[in-house]
């Protein structure tokens, strides 16, 4: 195995995030969701990023189940698994945001020394959370994956909700729960939020 020594990093040398922002007119963001399966995380995800396409916006959606069949897909959903499940993420959204691109994430993400992690990979200055606060109950009325009903079975071990707790951000920057909000006024709350920031 070779030495970390011998690892020399050329960040110093490689053009900076703010000529890559000047390039595409725009400034980055990382917009990370966090709740339950079934919350409408990836369901608000594709419609903002629609809709901040539509504005000439470059994005980039991270998605759970995408990144699980990818890079991620060597692991499991252990604690430490999930840690560094996020952890890549992470570093991966880092590089999308250091490349000026408005970055997506929807991940359960269920506690909030994780979410920390990820901020302070990413750098806590374009950090945005957003809790999709949907309750139980309508997440498991939903069950697009049915996998609540295989949690409640047994057959998934150390499922979110149901035999794995969630802590709820405790300072998001915004909150959306999809059982009182439609799709739409999801979509226009965060826009609120994001275009200030993102549009040069």
């Amino acid at each position: 195995m070779e030495n970390k020594n011998n690892i020399y990093p050329i960040f110093d040398r490689m053009l900076a995030k703010e000529d890559k922002e000047e390039l595409l007119k725009q400034k980055s963001a990382m917009i990370w969701f966090t709740g339950l399966s079934g919350s409408g995380k990836s369901t608000i995800a594709i419609a903002l990023e629609r809709e901040l396409h539509k504005r000439g916006l470059l994005c980039r959606i991270l998605d759970g189940d995408n990144i699980r069949s990818g890079i991620n897909n060597n692991l499991g959903f252990s604690e430490t698994d999930r840690i560094e499940n996020i952890r890549r993420i992470a570093e991966i959204a880092k590089l999308f945001t250091d490349t000026g691109i408005i970055t997506i994430a929807a991940f359960i993400s269920p506690n909030e020394d994780i979410r920390e992690m990820a901020a302070d990979i990413i750098g806590r200055d374009q950090f945005y959370e957003v809790y999709v606060s949907t309750p139980l109950a309508e997440c498991e009325k939903r069950d697009v994956k049915g996998l609540y009903a295989k949690a409640r079975k047994g057959e998934i071990k150390d499922f979110t909700g149901v035999s794995a707790p969630f802590e709820a951000p405790i300072n998001p920057s915004l909150v959306l729960d999809t059982s009182v909000l439609s799709l739409q006024e999801s979509v226009n709350k965060l826009l609120e939020l994001i275009l200030p920031k993102v549009v040069k």
